[in-house]
């Protein structure tokens, strides 16, 4: 879906297709007549942007068969979608039973992260569509914050530069220009986007920046409009923002209120846990250790790293950080001019949720990806964008 800011330039809205992994080019093929495409039928769309998620498989089959992407270009066509963002975070399976820290490999400091994400930059630029010469890709934010030493840390930068130096080269031979950003997420090295400002400013190239991930900007309790106003001083770019929302627990020392968390502690995914407290932020790695007695203190709201759909709120005592996606929104693209024009709602945990929530089977989950986008769609209008055909 593309959207015209009030001073002419184009905003980029797609959803991420990491919510229906697949490790294969035939499975992600198959997400695109399977998923991808009733989507945008629903909602009435003659073209609908993806934020296409290749695992290591899918790239790697990509990148070496100049034939096996013109196919993939030529199916998107086909079916009235378009990419300009990928996500590049998962390595590979991200639709395993249980994900939680493989998440986080390989990290920038391994040679597979360069490799991996080289081959994402080179795939984006021969799927843009014929009028976009801009891509962009989120990415691991440097790494899990253990075992990050100063030889690591050395090696990740390193790494991102020899990246930020094949992206000048690609943009050389193609006319493409490709962006990284990396995406703090609570536990990382960068969780914050106050994180990010050492490790970006050292490197100082305007084609690696930050993924704002309003889910992860919430959970650490991040308030938008100092967040954001703190990156663009530091001249570090926001390549791109990931609309999604936390879960939210007002009085997580209430019975009833951890027993609506429990619900939500499942085994599949890391759900870092957050509090602000007057001494500073507060956390456990996962949902289920805060909820263990003691681990973290509850004299004030919890908000667990747990992507909720953004129309559908949980049930009372709990509800989610939209109002934060809200505010980070009206900065992001509310301004005179946008400080980012790819936007990807990216929520990847529909069949996560506690049982009664999942969608059962295509067709809801269709309706409930639909509903995320129509909600996005009118925030974007209700700033003043004007929906494109």
């Amino acid at each position: 879906m593309r959207f015209r800011h009030p001073d002419g330039s184009t905003v980029h809205l797609a959803y991420c297709t990491n919510v229906h992994p697949a490790e294969t080019l035939d499975g992600v093929l198959a997400q695109l007549r399977d998923h991808c495409e009733p989507v945008r039928r629903r909602l009435g769309r003659d073209r609908l942007g993806i934020g296409l998620w290749l695992a290591r498989d899918a790239a790697h089959a990509l990148v070496s068969d100049p034939s096996a992407l013109r196919g993939l270009r030529t199916e998107l066509d086909r079916r009235g979608l378009e990419v300009v963002t990928l996500n590049g975070f998962p390595y590979e399976g991200f639709g395993a039973e249980e994900v939680k820290y493989r998440v986080y490999t390989p990290d920038w400091a391994d040679p597979e992260r360069l490799d991996h994400t080289t081959a994402l930059a080179r795939v984006l630029a021969g799927l843009l569509p014929d009028d976009v010469t801009e891509g962009t890709i989120s990415t691991l934010p440097l790494a899990w914050r253990t075992a990050y030493s100063q030889d690591r840390a050395e090696k990740a930068r390193s790494a991102l530069l020899t990246l930020a130096e094949r992206l000048d080269a690609l943009d050389e031979l193609t006319g493409r220009s490709i962006r990284i950003g990396l995406e703090p997420e609570p536990g990382c090295v960068v969780e914050t986007t106050a994180d990010a400002l050492a490790p970006l400013t050292d490197i100082a190239h305007d084609r690696v920046g930050v993924c704002v991930d309003t889910c992860h900007l919430a959970t650490s309790f991040e308030d938008p409009h100092t967040a954001l106003d703190a990156l663009t001083e530091a001249r570090v770019p926001v390549v791109k923002s990931q609309l999604s929302a936390a879960l939210h627990a007002e009085h997580p020392h209430l019975p009833e209120v951890r027993q609506a968390l429990a619900a939500f502690d499942e085994p599949r995914f890391l759900h870092q846990t957050r509090t602000a407290t007057a001494a500073g932020l507060r956390g456990t790695d996962d949902l289920g250790e805060a909820l263990a007695a003691d681990a973290l203190p509850d004299a004030a709201p919890w908000r667990a790293h747990f992507h909720v759909p953004l129309h559908a709120a949980p049930a009372a005592p709990l509800t989610s950080t939209l109002p934060v996606l809200r505010a980070a929104l009206s900065r992001l693209v509310g301004g005179p001019h946008p400080l980012t024009s790819h936007l990807e709602v990216e929520t990847y945990t529909w069949q996560a949720l506690p049982p009664e929530l999942r969608p059962r089977g295509r067709a809801q989950l269709a309706d409930g990806i639909a509903a995320e986008l129509t909600l996005a769609r009118d925030l974007l209008t209700d700033l003043g964008l004007k929906e494109l055909p």
